[in-house]
């Protein structure tokens, strides 16, 4: 059994559901159960189980957005001006409206938060940029970085998330 949060236990089996839909979530339920080694309805009641704790959070389509048309991808590190709570919950109401903004996560050392944005060039991301300089998100300062060609995306293994009970 692995204990991932305090509430929950999970088995050898239910590590490989959420393995095999995170890698794969439109596959059937029957070729979902004959993977993880379980008949379909067994393993119809762990998904649930697995979605109702809140482990699986949504299905979507891996998009290729070079197949779509022109875009530039930008990794941003951001540090604000002030570290007070209210500073911090400011930035993250700010940003949460902006679509080109599609992950955005609060990091330790010298940064505040990474952000990850998609924009059609680099002049529509500077200009969004420079609209979140002038609003009172409370950025003092922001390096950003081009993706210049996509070199490894998958999903996490979560074999290694196991806790080694003992």
């Amino acid at each position: 059994m692995t204990r991932l949060r305090p509430d929950l236990r999970l088995d050898d089996r239910d590590i490989a559901i959420l393995a095999t839909l995170s890698r794969e979530g439109r596959i059937t339920k029957t070729d979902l159960a004959a993977r993880v080694n379980l008949s379909p309805t067994p393993c119809w009641e762990r998904m649930k189980r697995l979605e109702k704790a809140g482990l699986i959070r949504g299905y979507r389509a891996e998009i290729s957005l070079a197949d779509l048309g022109p875009h530039v991808q930008v990794f941003v590190t951001v540090e604000l001006e002030s570290h007070r709570a209210e500073s911090f919950q400011i930035f993250e109401r700010t940003i949460e409206r902006m679509d080109q903004i599609v992950g955005c996560w609060a990091i330790g050392g010298g940064y505040d938060y990474l952000m990850q944005i998609v924009a059609i060039d680099v002049t529509t991301f500077q200009a969004m940029m420079d609209g979140l300089l002038e609003s009172r998100a409370g950025v003092r300062r922001y390096f950003s970085y081009i993706v210049t060609k996509p070199v490894k995306e998958v999903p996490p293994a979560l074999a290694l998330l196991e806790a080694k009970d003992g």
